[in-house]
């Protein structure tokens, strides 16, 4: 396949869907107040139709360190991967997409940060309507009263009372370190939007999504959709890596 696609592109012909061999390593990041076992449904479908599957189980103690959890997922693949982020798990993407192993970024409800900008100056600019608390030693929680109606809103009310007891908090530094060598301005990005979400304000998704020039998605759903729209993700993920393939 790999010597027909070769073939008929140099003909200046287009190259016909099944010439194309898709990337096959997809690396999922989490974000805050959650970890990696939320992205179990995406998996499923995912390494079902054949793709090798990474998650990564960043600390979400300082940006770097972030970053430093997934460059060492993706050093460990062999071939290109697909880099894909939920929530702050966006903006780690968008540091650690630099890796030469990235193909491609699909943010799913993520934040985008360009150069010189962090979740938290962009979610001041367009404010969302989650309920947080900060504990004394600067970790952010949901409150968990509110978890359900600001998180995840079209999930099972025992499934979002579990998610909010056992919340993963992140240090809030994490949300005031500036990016500063942005993915999406040198590799090709997806986008799905959450137009019920609570947590990122949509109307931030959008811009960031217009920004990157992402090939662009809108679902209805609270910021939770990549497990209550795993389908339409992991659809979005496979057209990620079937159009990024060689």
């Amino acid at each position: 396949m790999r010597y027909l696609a070769t073939t008929v592109l140099a003909l200046g012909l287009s190259v016909p869907a099944f010439a194309v061999e898709p990337v096959k390593n997809i690396v999922l990041v989490h974000g805050q107040f959650a970890d990696a076992s939320g992205w179990r449904a995406v998996y499923d479908i995912l390494s079902k139709d054949g793709y090798n599957v990474s998650m990564v189980q960043h600390p979400m103690t300082s940006l770097e360190e972030d970053v430093a959890a997934t460059t060492r997922v993706l050093q460990a693949l062999q071939g290109p991967a697909i880099l894909v982020g939920h929530s702050y798990g966006g903006a780690v993407i968008t540091q650690a997409g630099n890796a030469p192993q990235v193909a491609g970024l699909v943010y799913i409800a993520a934040h985008a940060p360009d150069a010189g900008e962090s979740t938290a100056i962009n979610k001041n600019k367009l404010p969302g309507q989650i309920r947080t608390q900060t504990t004394p030693d600067g970790y952010v929680f949901v409150q968990a009263a509110h978890f359900q109606e600001d998180f995840a809103a079209d999930l099972p009310k025992a499934d979002a009372e579990f998610m909010a007891r056992s919340q993963m908090p992140p240090n809030a530094r994490v949300n005031t370190t500036l990016i500063t060598n942005p993915a999406w301005r040198n590799k090709p990005s997806w986008y799905m939007v959450a137009k019920d979400d609570r947590a990122i304000n949509p109307e931030l998704e959008r811009m960031y999504a217009a920004r990157a020039k992402a090939t662009t998605v809108e679902v209805s759903g609270s910021h939770a959709i990549y497990i209550s729209r795993a389908r339409e993700v992991a659809a979005m993920i496979e057209e990620a890596a079937t159009k990024l393939g060689k």
